[in-house]
C-alpha cells in the first residue's frame, strides 16, 4: 500500500476508534476493510451491529458523519 493510502487508512481507523466505545457498549464493533479510489470506506459491521435494524441509521448519522468529520476526503462509508 503506498504512504498516502496508508496514512488515509490510518486516519480513518483513527476516526473509527473515536466512535468505537459507543458500538461496543452495544455489543457491537466495526473494521475498516478498505479504502475505494474513488473514497469510499468500506467496513464490516460486527456483533450486535450486524443486522440490528438501527444499523443503517447509526452508519449515516455516527459512522459516517464522524469519518467524513475527521477524514474530509472520505466521500461516503459503506458497510458490507
Amino acid at each position: 500500500m503506498e504512504d498516502n493510502k496508508q496514512d488515509l487508512f490510518n486516519r480513518v481507523e483513527d476516526a473509527l476508534n473515536n466512535i468505537r466505545p459507543f458500538l461496543q457498549s452495544d455489543g457491537g464493533d466495526i473494521e475498516l476493510l478498505e479504502i475505494t479510489e474513488n473514497g469510499i470506506a468500506k467496513v464490516k459491521l460486527m456483533g450486535n451491529c450486524d443486522g440490528c435494524k438501527m444499523s443503517s441509521s447509526t452508519m449515516k448519522a455516527g459512522v459516517e458523519a464522524t469519518v467524513k468529520n475527521f477524514v474530509p476526503e472520505i466521500q461516503a462509508v459503506e458497510a458490507v
